[in-house]
């Protein structure tokens, strides 16, 4: 008879511990105050582990989650979402990250083209930027008017509280860097080749308009912080505390259960059968990398 493993409901003191507590002898911090890689490693693979429970309840009972990050450039968003996802199925964890609206989907309701992609049963969505794209940068940017964004501010707890009564569980982030940080990390995708992908001519021009997002996002959070749809702030100075903490606040938000299932075990291969390997001339991938010398 297969064995089953209990299933199991998660609650806040069963979470694996923050990273400040991974690292024995209060070693988990640099010199700068911020969480050192090891420690942060060690309690993300931990809660990888987590995640992935939480995707097989998402699977077994169809649930639906909806996570929105929001905050300026260079907040980590980014980042954040890579560690949140690296580890699970992107067939049930699906990032949107929507392009510029097109001419047609600028004549559209506003949110109309956001809501295809709100979650169906047994999915995770994670909204990259979201409709609050016209609370921010469309708003501080120009490219709507004052009276657009009044409207929007006004018509989106209606349509999140209808979001959440249809069942989606929907939990909004706000990233928060300070000045002196963004300044850090912009300057850092100027000089590193790896990230000048991240640094767009929009983001030069609203590096500037530093009050104009801060007026924005009050004005945010005045109009669209609900009983049914908060928002909830993580400042993200310290990106790798700043990824455990939005992570392990997923994990106390859902509802998840370690679900049951069977125990694990390969089956016996197959006998080869008379097979022999061809002799054809593979075209191999060439191995740029230099073998380590026998130790004598």
């Amino acid at each position: 008879m297969a064995k089953h493993h209990r299933k199991q409901q998660h609650h806040e003191e069963d979470l694996p511990p923050a990273g400040e507590a991974a690292a024995a002898g209060g070693s988990a911090f640099g010199r700068d105050g911020k969480l050192r890689r090891k420690a942060y490693e060690a309690a993300l693979r931990e809660l990888h582990v987590e995640l992935v429970k939480l995707q097989l309840w998402v699977q077994a009972t169809g649930a639906k989650v909806c996570i929105v990050f929001e905050g300026r450039d260079g907040a980590g968003k980014g980042g954040t979402i890579k560690a949140l996802t690296e580890r699970v199925s992107p067939r049930v964890f699906r990032v949107v990250a929507l392009p510029a609206p097109t001419r047609r989907e600028k004549s559209q309701m506003y949110v109309q083209r956001y809501i295809p992609h709100l979650p169906a049963a047994a999915e995770v969505v994670i909204f990259d930027r979201s409709w609050y794209n016209r609370a921010g940068v469309e708003r501080v940017m120009g490219f709507c008017t004052e009276e657009q964004a009044t409207d929007f501010l006004h018509a989106v707890p209606p349509v999140e509280k209808a979001i959440v009564d249809s069942g989606v569980l929907l939990l909004k982030y706000w990233l928060e860097v300070s000045e002196e940080e963004q300044t850090r990390r912009l300057e850092d995708r100027i000089e590193d080749g790896r990230k000048l992908w991240k640094l767009s001519p929009m983001d030069l021009k609203s590096y500037s308009r530093w009050y104009d997002y801060s007026r924005a996002r009050d004005a945010m959070f005045q109009a669209t912080d609900t009983s049914w749809a908060p928002w909830y702030v993580a400042p993200s100075d310290d990106k790798r505390r700043a990824r455990l903490n939005i992570i392990r606040h997923i994990l106390r938000h859902v509802p998840y259960e370690e679900p049951m299932r069977e125990q694990v075990k390969l089956p016996k291969r197959q006998d080869p059968g008379g097979y022999r390997e061809p002799d054809y001339p593979w075209k191999f991938v060439t191995d740029t990398l230099a073998t380590p010398a026998a130790t004598p």
